[in-house]
């Protein structure tokens, strides 16, 4: 056992280097549409959907798996 020995610290994800377009296509082709629907609701904390000229934030919807589409529905309040 190294008492001196350096702990080695990860470096946080905001540093490393990002994907290129490839391996993102390659990722998202990869992801079932299960995982695809997860991914659709950590992004739609970041957009807003146009409906009928009234604004809808994205937070607002269920993505959910249907068959083969992923389905997005207006929660109820």
């Amino acid at each position: 056992m190294n008492w001196f020995k350096r702990r080695q610290v990860a470096v946080p994800q905001s540093y490393q280097p990002v994907l290129e377009a490839q391996e993102v296509v390659d990722l998202f082709g990869r992801l079932t549409l299960h995982h695809q629907a997860a991914l659709l609701r950590l992004m739609s904390r970041n957009f807003v959907i146009q409906i009928e000229d009234e604004p809808h934030m994205g937070y607002e919807f269920n993505f959910d798996v249907e068959g083969a589409l992923i389905v997005a529905q207006k929660e109820d309040d």
